[in-house]
């Protein structure tokens, strides 16, 4: 659906995400589409003479008519807007919208090459800095900040991972802990899964940020605030960590799944749910789901992969049937010209030749489950089956 923008009307948009990119020329789609994959929590926005096709797919969302009539819709919407436009001409248009920086969203710029990203409005209050040094990561442009507040470089506690993905398990205790971490007091980053290249600032992380790789290492340094990234269920007393902390939930659960033609999403959603829980896994940490070639029109795998904005990603028979797996089957190979499907497919994907969980066999469909490890994985050495 496409949006007609007319003068006077606000028009109607559907909003999921925190920020709103938006974009009028070629070049500048080109890295809306970039960094809407490289960041959660991003609702696009483009002219529809761009058009690809795959815009309803991907939830982007096309406008005809001025972008400056836009606006009216998206500042009480969005967190934050990240803007595509000449820094000059998203002053002039986003000028009669202006209340206060308490109410204003965050505005960041870019120019059309991608080369530097500008916080405009609400840099500190907004969050418009934080969310600048993550969009410049995310595209390895130049950060450009003003605000003499936020020279210090440090963790922006509220969008730390963004650009991985990362997303917060609860947010209730984002405000002591931003302070905890303003005030330079001693913060222990607690690191059990996920991408190790958080550290986006040109220098060294302070020393009262100490990183550690358990949770049992880190309250044993008695830190003020804390800060965990892990993709598993804490128990009880684990949790006690957080009790001035922020749990992030990293993307780096791959799930193998095989099913029956017209198998439901339902039953396919149920397995997983199921499995993730005995594992102690959440379901807020999977990254992707892989299969066979043959499933990547499974209207039931297709469904869920919708619904929780999963990649899913399919492979030849060729490409399984050269990953080593622990029990080829005769039966799986006769119907789909692969001697496996769950396993090899998330070994494919992860590169690492051990999974969490091999196989599991539930009603119609089969499940396997591996992380992506970004310390040093164990590569997978191709072969035969």
């Amino acid at each position: 659906m496409t949006i007609v923008l007319s003068e006077g009307i606000v028009p109607p948009i559907h909003q999921q995400g925190e920020y709103a990119i938006v974009a009028i020329t070629k070049h500048g789609v080109e890295l809306a589409r970039k960094l809407n994959e490289q960041m959660s929590g991003t609702d696009v926005y483009y002219m529809s003479k761009f058009a690809k096709g795959d815009e309803e797919q991907r939830s982007i969302q096309l406008f005809e008519g001025s972008v400056r009539m836009l606006f009216p819709a998206l500042f009480p919407a969005y967190q934050g807007l990240i803007i595509i436009i000449s820094l000059g001409a998203v002053v002039r248009m986003i000028a009669p919208l202006l209340q206060d920086k308490k109410k204003d969203p965050g505005i960041v710029v870019i120019d059309d090459k991608g080369e530097h990203v500008i916080s405009v409005l609400s840099g500190h209050l907004g969050g418009a800095n934080e969310l600048t040094h993550e969009v410049a990561a995310a595209l390895d442009a130049k950060a450009i900040i003003t605000t003499a507040s936020d020279v210090q470089k440090t963790i922006p506690v509220d969008l730390f991972g963004r650009r991985f993905g990362w997303i917060w398990e609860s947010a209730d205790k984002l405000t002591p802990v931003s302070a905890a971490v303003v005030n330079e007091e001693q913060i222990a980053v607690i690191q059990e899964s996920g991408e190790r290249n958080w550290w986006t600032h040109d220098r060294a992380i302070p020393p009262n940020i100490q990183r550690y790789e358990s949770i049992e290492a880190g309250r044993a340094s008695k830190p003020n605030a804390v800060l965990l990234i892990s993709h598993r269920l804490l128990s009880l007393e684990e949790q006690s960590i957080l009790q001035n902390g922020v749990l992030y939930r990293p993307k780096v659960i791959v799930l193998g799944v095989g099913c029956n033609r017209d198998t439901s999403a339902e039953e396919i959603e149920a397995v997983i749910h199921e499995t993730l829980e005995e594992l102690a896994f959440s379901i807020k940490s999977v990254k992707a789901v892989c299969t066979i070639d043959l499933k990547k029109d499974e209207e039931g795998l297709l469904e869920i992969t919708r619904k929780y904005g999963w990649e899913f990603v399919h492979y030849s028979a060729t490409e399984l049937n050269v990953v080593p797996i622990e029990a080829p089957s005769e039966t799986v190979y006769k119907f789909t010209g692969a001697y496996g499907v769950s396993e090899p497919a998330v070994k494919l994907y992860t590169g690492n030749k051990q999974l969490e969980l091999v196989k599991k066999k539930s009603g119609n469909v089969t499940l396997s489950v591996g992380l992506v490890d970004f310390r040093t994985p164990v590569q997978l050495e191709l072969g035969g089956k």
